[in-house]
Parts: structure tokens; C-alpha cells; sequence
């Protein structure tokens, strides 16, 4: 098969796509990552081939022009619930969403990404979640196209609750911002609206089952495998941990698409000063600069991978991305989640906490209590009792190149219409 990555431009969703596309290519298939110019380095580093189309975005400039926006109500999508919502609420939701992020990813993509795919003719276009001019492209073509999660499926959770109140509206009342976009982009390459462009053929979904949203699309679960970009194994971490040791980190994403991060490491630092354990405080370049004081149980270091940090730590605290999220699920390693109301933020902290394995904070409420949550996290047996059990719904998950059969049968299927209702079947 040819199978055609479309990737957000921001590293660690490409990083979350990174493990599939390496199982499809190792199975001896020809994948390819189309991506914005901006992002052609970070995935030429993963060692996939990058096809850099269109233009760059500006999307980041809105959002370094108004960091505050990550608290914003209409930045959270974690409420999905149509008795908890309103027609009113979640028809401004979609046309703010069309307006200031949708449209603003796609649209630079798309004319390239259309030309390219009719060019190259991929079997299968694999596409980030928000990255909407994938399914486009594929649709131009003909291709079988799967939306790819990075967290909870908050975005179908959304578009349920918002199709149940839209269909509640008389006829003249009855507008869908994300459909009419969808028709109007589309309709250039003889591309008509269906919900597929918005839910894919199929999901690949990489939450455990205890802590998924079921939101009733088709789905292909797909293990999470840590793929936290090239690094090296530090000496320090050849012997094991003298006492508790505990991450710190605050991810990349924030600094490189807001320009700021939400909580002080310095100010977090500071709190945990007092802990008996090891604080690995993992930064970014710009984070670094930022420090001035590093309390005598702290160590403070430059990009390391957590998927070799994590399985030698009693607990983690960050920021909420799922990169961050989901490499403490596959090593049973309790969280401490601090985070804005952003995306599924909100959801997935909630989750996690109600497992037993987190605790979820947001920014606001982290001092003072940061350091005793902490301190009752390492403990507490439960906590990392709850945290191995969701380690090992991870690990019983089928593995990247287990779905990669998945995959295949569905561009079978497209080929061979009469066979989809069994494929259907087997994947529900």
C-alpha cells in the first residue's frame, strides 16, 4: 500500500503518529508524511519522509498573540454531554473553531495536498484528528482515510452532542458551521460533505479502554507507543534512584505554539524543595534561560526522552499533553496532571483521577497545595496499584503492527465493497 500521513503542525502530534507510520513501513509498505513547511525537520527526524505542501499556518500567531486563550472556556472541549450543553453554546463553539483553528490548519495545506494525493494516489491517508484537509484529499481521490487520536475523543463526544441539539432545531435554524466549511473547501475537487470527513472511515484510538470516551464511531484500538524523538541515555540513568525520583516537565508544546508555559518550574521547583526525592526537572532551551534558583534536590536537564526517564520514576508531574500523559499510562508511573482547560484536558485529567492512578489540578489551584498532593501520591499503594492496572491495559492493546492488518483490510474492503460489512463487524 501507499499510505499518506497528514500531520498537524506541531511535534508531538507527529510524534503520536510516528510508531504506525514505522510498523506500516517496516511491513513493507511506502508511507510518506505530508506536513507543513514548518514541520518538515521534525519529522525528517523521526526517519520518515517528509512532503512539506502548502504554506506555513498562522495559527500560531494567534495563539502567541493571546496565550490567556488556553483558559478560555471555548478552548476546552471536555463537555460532551448534550444535557450539559446548549444549541446556542455549541453552534458558537463550531463557528469560533472553523474560524480561528480549523480553517487556519487546512486551508494552507490543502490545494497542495489535493494535487499531491492525485499525483501519488495513496491507498490510505492516515490524518491528524483536526488536520482536515487529509480526509479532503482523500475523498478527491477515492482513498481510504482514518483519523488518527492523540487523547480522548472529545471531538466526536462534541459532534454527537452538537448533532443532537442541531437536529432538535426547527429546519430554518438548523446551520452546521463545520459541515458548511467542510462543503465549501471541498467542493472545488468535486468533494461532497459526509460525516467521514469529520469522523474518518475508522478511528484509531489510543486510550485504554477504562479511561476512553465512547462516543459510538467505529473504532481501531491502537496501543500508545512512547516515541518522544531522538535522544540519548544519560549516564546518571545506568544505576537506579538512591531515593524516590520524580519527573518534572512541562512539555514542549506550549512554549512552541503560545510562547509561555502555564505554571512556574522555578516556583514548582521551589515547592518540592522540602521532598525527600529526586526532582528530574526535564526543559526545553527557553525553559532553562528562565531559571534562576534549583533547590539542592533537583537536577535539571536538556531534553530527555520520558519513555526512558519514566520507568525509573515513582511519579511525574506535567502539564496535561498526552505525549506527557500517555508514556506515564504505558509505565504504570502515577501523575500529577497540572493543566489549562485546553482540548480534552479536562476530560482526560478527570479520568485519570477517578482511576485512582492522578491527581488532575488546574493551573489556578497549584499553590499551595502542589507539594502535599504530591507527597500523598508517592504514598499512597493505590496510586501506583491504579497506575500499573492502566499500564496493563496499554500493554494488552494491539500494538501498531498488529493494526497495520487492520489497515490493510480496510483498503481491501474500499476495493472490494461486499467485504466491508464484515470488516465493519470485526473492528466494532
Amino acid at each position: 500500500m501507499r499510505v499518506l500521513f497528514v500531520a498537524l503542525p506541531e511535534r508531538s502530534h507527529v510524534y503520536c503518529m510516528t510508531p504506525l507510520a514505522w510498523a506500516l513501513r517496516t511491513d513493507g509498505h511506502q508511507v510518506r508524511v505530508a506536513c507543513s513547511p514548518m514541520t518538515t525537520e521534525v519529522v525528517t527526524a523521526t526517519g520518515l519522509p517528509a512532503v512539506p505542501l502548502g504554506t506555513d499556518p498562522i495559527v500560531h500567531e494567534s495563539m502567541r498573540s493571546t496565550p490567556e486563550s488556553q483558559e478560555n472556556e471555548f478552548v476546552s472541549w471536555s463537555e460532551t454531554d448534550p444535557e450539559r450543553t446548549s444549541w446556542e453554546e455549541l453552534y458558537f463553539r463550531y463557528q469560533a473553531a472553523v474560524e480561528a483553528a480549523f480553517s487556519l490548519y487546512a486551508e494552507p495545506l490543502l490545494a497542495d495536498l489535493v494535487d499531491y494525493t492525485r499525483s501519488w494516489r495513496p491507498d490510505l491517508v492516515v490524518w491528524d484528528t483536526l488536520a482536515f484537509a487529509g480526509p479532503v484529499a482523500a475523498a478527491s481521490v477515492g482513498a481510504a482515510h482514518v483519523r488518527i487520536l492523540w487523547g480522548a475523543d472529545v471531538w466526536a463526544g462534541m459532534r454527537a452532542a452538537f448533532r443532537h441539539h442541531h437536529d432538535a432545531q426547527p429546519p430554518e435554524r438548523r446551520a452546521d458551521p463545520l459541515a458548511e466549511w467542510l462543503a465549501r473547501i471541498g467542493a472545488p475537487y468535486g468533494v461532497e460533505f459526509t460525516e467521514e470527513l469529520i469522523l474518518g472511515e475508522r478511528t484509531l484510538d489510543p486510550m485504554p479502554p477504562s479511561l476512553r470516551l465512547d462516543t459510538g464511531v467505529q473504532r481501531l484500538p491502537l496501543r500508545y507507543v512512547p516515541f518522544n524523538g531522538p535522544t540519548v541515555l544519560p549516564d546518571w540513568l545506568h544505576e537506579p534512584a538512591a531515593r524516590p525520583r520524580v519527573c518534572l516537565t512541562l512539555g514542549t508544546s506550549n512554549i512552541e505554539a503560545y510562547g509561555t508555559d502555564y505554571v512556574s518550574i522555578e516556583k514548582v521547583l521551589a515547592e518540592l524543595a522540602d521532598l525527600d526525592a529526586e526532582v528530574i526537572a526535564a526543559v526545553t532551551p527557553e525553559q532553562r534561560e528562565r531559571l534562576v534558583t534549583v533547590p539542592d534536590n533537583a537536577r535539571i536537564v536538556d531534553s530527555i526522552a520520558l519513555d526512558l526517564l519514566l520507568p525509573s520514576c515513582s511519579a511525574i508531574i506535567h502539564h496535561g499533553g498526552f505525549g506527557s500523559y500517555a508514556t506515564a499510562l504505558a509505565h504504570g508511573v502515577p501523575q500529577l496532571v497540572v493543566s489549562t482547560a485546553v482540548s480534552d484536558h479536562i476530560e482526560r485529567g478527570r479520568r485519570l483521577a477517578r482511576s485512582g492512578a492522578g491527581v488532575f489540578l488546574r493551573t489556578s489551584e497549584t499553590t499551595p497545595v502542589l507539594a502535599d498532593r504530591l507527597r500523598g501520591l508517592l504514598a499512597d499503594p493505590g496510586a501506583r496499584r491504579a497506575a500499573e492496572l492502566l499500564r496493563d491495559e496499554v500493554a494488552a492493546m494491539p500494538s501498531p503492527n498488529a493494526v497495520v492488518a487492520r489497515l490493510e483490510d480496510l483498503v481491501a474492503a474500499r476495493r472490494s465493497p461486499t467485504s466491508d460489512s464484515a470488516f465493519s463487524q470485526a473492528s466494532s
